[in-house]
This record gives structure tokens, sequence and C-alpha cells, in this order.
């Protein structure tokens, strides 16, 4: 019992990507099913809710209309995926092998919701006051905050190490 317990502890990073892809369909298909394309609500003060299709890349950007594009976005996306596992499966270190698991789950989530018709679904928009920043889902919220980990786990060991 205590062997299928340390796998499963070892592969628990495969674990939250599936935990974040799942999270990242039902929050797009909340979006789907209870907001109206194009119209505002409001959330939290500096969060709406704002229903798009994004055929770009994460907040919008390259977001030209061209299905072409879109699945050369969805090809890259894949291969980009392919290689986190592949980083994932050789780190060593835990937080950042969390961060890898939050980038692959997230881009994972917006290949699976991009497939069928070359779209995003976007539904959280990001303002203060009239200034817009931009609109995202939970996918780019989690390719976020995975990279915005490895940045700070790989300046702060940088810095530790010279320290030593």
């Amino acid at each position: 019992m205590m062997e299928r317990q340390d796998l499963l502890f070892k592969n628990r990073f495969y674990f939250y990507i599936v935990i974040l892809l799942f999270c990242d369909i039902a929050t797009k298909q909340l979006a789907l099913s209870f907001l109206e394309k194009g119209i505002s609500s409001s959330f939290i003060p500096f969060i709406d809710f704002y229903l798009i299709f994004n055929s770009g890349i994460a907040f919008g950007f390259l977001d030209i209309g061209e299905k072409f594009f879109s699945n050369i976005l969805m090809i890259i996306a894949i291969i980009i995926v392919i290689y986190l596992l592949y980083l994932l499966n050789e780190e060593n270190d835990a937080s950042k092998k969390l961060g890898l698991s939050f980038i692959a789950g997230g881009a994972l989530g917006n290949i699976v919701d991009r497939a069928p018709d070359g779209y995003v679904t976007d539904f959280l928009h990001l303002h203060i006051d009239n200034f817009s920043f931009f609109i995202f889902n939970f996918a780019d919220a989690s390719i976020s905050l995975g990279a915005i980990l490895i940045i700070y786990l790989e300046i702060f060991k940088k810095d530790h190490a010279k320290q030593d």
C-alpha cells in the first residue's frame, strides 16, 4: 500500500494538470451557459464577466480572427505542452513542478477549447475604473500564475545561490 501512495504522491503534478483542465472546462461551460456575448456584468470591483471568443493567444493578443492562424497557434501549443510534460518529468524541484503543472493545465484547457472551432472562450474582464487591461479565462490565469511562480523561483534561487 505504501508503494502505491508514493507513486500517487510522485505523480500528483499530473493530477493537478487534470484538475486545472477540468476547472477550465467547467468555468467556460458556466460562462457559455449564463453569460451573453458582449454584455458586461459586475463580478468584483476590478473584474467583470464579459463573454467573448478569442482566436489569438492569451489575453486576446494576436486575435486576428483567422482559422488558419488559430490552427497554427493550436499546433504550437500542443508542442509546448509536450515539452512542458517532458520538463515536468525531468524536474526535481516540487515548486517548479507546480509552476509547470499550472502552465500545462492552462495550455491544455485552451487547446481543448480551441479545437472545435478555432476560438477560445474568454469571460473575465480585468479593468481599473475605465481602463481596460484584458479579457481572459481560467486557463490564462493558470498559465500566468505558473509562469510567475517559475520566474520568481528562478530569480530567488539564483539570488540565493549567489549568497551561499
